[in-house]
């Protein structure tokens, strides 16, 4: 059985990215700290979070 890692983006608890892969999610979450602070938002850096979210899954077929 493998497990892969699923994560979403939420800002001010809404979810704004989901179902990021974990090179996905890295590239998105550095860009988005550094765009609450340089842009002139209603967001800070607090009102950014993540949830991780782990998959299992069988490359195996069943047998019925």
């Amino acid at each position: 059985m493998k497990k892969e890692k699923i994560y979403h983006i939420y800002a001010k608890e809404e979810c704004i990215y989901n179902n990021l892969t974990e090179t996905e999610f890295e590239k998105t979450w550095q860009s988005l700290k550094g765009m609450v602070g340089l842009m002139k938002t209603d967001y800070t850096e607090d009102d950014l979070s993540y949830e991780i979210v782990t998959h299992s899954y069988t490359t195996e077929e069943n047998s019925y």
